[in-house]
């Protein structure tokens, strides 16, 4: 009996009602539309707008998955660089403890305030011990640094041309820090030559100096 009741359907008739159905539709009033028609354009709407959220969240996953990507990179090469610090740690303390010898020994040939008299006179010593007369010797003002503070002495010195080098070669091996700038050499009719430089040493700041010197640093920054 099924089989009868399937083969008595005409397919065709119910095509011609269905496609009838969307004959002179009138598109300002949807509601008035029959069945089939309206319940098309209801499925439509749905896929369209179930369509464009999909498309939309996409787009939205694509920006977030992207800035997840970037942050992802900036993590890798932190931690590269933060591993490579791990690993390399017992040469970077090593190199940590030479860097802070070799300041240690900096810091021994900076003369105390104390110990400044002493140098100036080695200084002078080091001219007198190679037969050069000083026509002057002037110590300048004191430029306070940061950690430390430098001493200009404006000196000129009359000798002939071995003596002379032979007294820069002396200042650049004295125990302390002595540097010879802006020299300036002129020969004289006797033979002689008058040498005409700055002399530079340094000495390191002692505890109420250095407090001093934060302090104005401190205004300084203040302002």
């Amino acid at each position: 009996m099924a089989t009868k009741s399937l083969g008595s359907i005409d397919f065709a008739l119910i095509q011609e009602k269905v496609a009838s159905q969307f004959k002179d539709l009138d598109p300002k009033d949807p509601s008035s539309w029959p069945p089939f028609p309206r319940y098309a354009l209801f499925l439509a709407v749905t896929a369209g707008v179930v369509v464009a959220l999909w498309f939309v969240w996409l787009s939205g996953s694509d920006e977030v998955l992207q800035q997840e990507q970037e942050k992802e990179g900036k993590l890798r090469i932190d931690y590269k660089a933060k591993l490579t610090k791990a690993v390399n740690l017992d040469v970077l303390k090593k190199q940590r403890e030479q860097v802070q010898q070799y300041v240690t020994q900096l810091e021994k040939q900076l003369p105390s305030k104390a110990e400044m008299d002493a140098l100036l006179s080695d200084i002078n010593q080091a001219g007198l011990g190679r037969s050069l007369q000083f026509d002057l010797f002037r110590p300048g003002q004191v430029a306070v640094k940061d950690y430390y503070a430098e001493l200009p002495i404006t000196i000129r010195v009359v000798g002939r041309y071995h003596d002379i080098g032979a007294f820069a070669s002396d200042i650049a091996n004295l125990s302390r820090i002595v540097t010879l700038n802006n020299l300036s050499i002129v020969p004289r009719t006797d033979g002689n030559l008058v040498l005409d430089s700055t002399a530079k040493t340094f000495r390191y700041l002692d505890q109420n100096e250095v407090a001093a010197q934060s302090k104005s640093a401190g205004k300084g920054g203040k302002k």
